[in-house]
């Protein structure tokens, strides 16, 4: 179990929080093709939501055609570099891969990914470019892993598109809320960058929509219009003590620490809420900025958390205690967080039930929420004839397109939180559905 000191510095930072996939090698890459299969059923294949022809890309790095292997996989994916490091790929393609069933460490088919598509980016080579102009506008709302995906899908189309980014930097929560051991902001804006000059997007950047007029102008302006909008901020509990100074959402705590690093200071004492994979990264990320105690808190059993076993093992030999069977009741202290109060939860009759004779508090300096984000719940309404369905997800038709025809949509906002790699495929895939329904004959 690692103890992890306070980071001071740049340094420091980087150390506590290396990469867990770091960046092969050219002879790493080499070798750990040349153990591919090319099954010729290929259950990678399948495994993979945005369907990469894995053993295509892999020999083609074997055989020296690393750009080769970039242009397969970016055919695929659009946000292949980051994907190949933030995917679940040990639940995904990894955990398809044959070699699982005769004991052999499966394929490192992410590490392959990221190998050639970050040469790829570094040496700029042009791999795709836009398709030729048919006079036809789309505009996209948010710069995450489904808008950029359909931004890029569109210019390959013809399509002029603009997207409008409510923050200052693109790429959604790969660059606002995924752990920074997962993956660096640097190397997710390079990978922006790189599409976005040879594609030849436009993102505008603290443009938040949020308006009547502004939908207005936009349903005038465009041809169509794909919202890829994601979720909000961290759900509030209604506990009592929630408003609390350092009471914190996990998405907020994890942009924070991307945007601070080592000039962010963590408390000693920290409670993470939540059984997720952001809970994991938020208990994770606490001890390695140097928190003595981290307490990881579900309200149900480990095995029903929805967290990756592969991400809770990493939470707890970061040095993460957890707690199971406990539900927040109050958070506790006079002016300023001293604990959380909870109530040990029970199985009755196949149902959960708080036991509240049974409670006790936790000492704590700061409290994490990782128990879900919001709907976009604002946006939605400016949009005439726009349904959600009864868990506020935006309801799509197979073509990605929204009740109102305009508008088409993709990632969280329809799926209410899956993987980077979900979202690529929806935004992709958006593109193609709004090209169909403009070219009806």
């Amino acid at each position: 179990m690692a103890e992890y000191k306070r980071p001071t510095t740049k340094e420091e930072f980087d150390k506590n929080f290396k990469q867990k996939k770091p960046l092969m090698n050219d002879t790493e890459a080499y070798y750990e093709a040349s153990r591919c299969l090319f099954c010729y059923d290929a259950p990678c294949i399948q495994a993979c939501p945005t369907h990469i022809d894995i053993p295509l890309f892999i020999k083609q790095i074997h055989t020296d055609n690393v750009t080769g292997a970039s242009k397969t996989i970016f055919a695929a994916n659009w946000l292949g570099n980051a994907c190949g490091v933030v995917c679940p790929t040990g639940v995904l393609c990894e955990g398809a891969c044959v070699y699982n069933h005769q004991d052999v460490p499966p394929i490192q088919i992410g590490r392959l990914q990221n190998y050639a598509t970050n040469t790829t980016i570094g040496e700029d080579k042009v791999i795709f470019k836009a398709g030729k102009s048919n006079g036809k506008k789309a505009a996209v709302i948010g710069s995450g892993p489904a808008g950029i995906a359909f931004a890029s899908e569109a210019r390959t189309l013809g399509y002029e598109v603009d997207v409008f980014e409510a923050k200052s930097l693109p790429s959604g929560l790969n660059v606002h809320g995924v752990a920074p051991y997962k993956i660096t902001n640097e190397e997710v804006l390079q990978e922006i960058e790189y599409l976005q000059k040879h594609l030849g997007f436009n993102i505008k950047y603290n443009s938040a929509i949020d308006s009547k007029e502004q939908i207005k102008e936009l349903e005038h302006n465009y041809d169509a219009i794909f919202l890829g909008v994601g979720l909000g901020n961290t759900r509030t509990l209604g506990l009592e003590g929630e408003d609390k100074a350092n009471v914190v959402g996990a998405v907020e705590f994890i942009e924070e620490l991307r945007k601070k690093q080592h000039k962010m200071k963590v408390p000693q004492k920290v409670v993470v809420l939540g059984g997720g994979n952001t809970a994991m990264d938020a208990a994770s990320e606490s001890a390695r900025m140097g928190a003595k105690k981290v307490v990881l808190a579900y309200r149900n059993s480990k095995e029903k958390m929805g967290a990756y076993g592969f991400e809770y093992d990493l939470a707890i030999s970061a040095g993460v205690d957890s707690l199971f069977h406990v539900t927040p009741l109050e958070i506790v202290g006079n002016g300023k967080v001293e604990g959380v109060k909870f109530a040990k939860t029970e199985i009755v009759e196949g149902k959960l039930k708080t036991n509240m004779k049974n409670t006790f508090v936790v000492r704590c300096d700061l409290v994490i929420k990782a128990t879900g984000q919001a709907k976009q719940g604002h946006l939605y309404e400016l949009i005439d004839n726009l349904k959600v369905d009864h868990k506020t997800r935006i309801e799509t038709n197979a073509e990605f397109q929204t009740s109102n025809p305009k508008y088409f949509a993709g990632g969280d906002a329809i799926n209410g939180g899956a993987e980077v790699v979900n979202a690529a495929y929806d935004g992709k895939m958006a593109a193609r559905g709004m090209h169909n329904y403009l070219n009806k004959e």
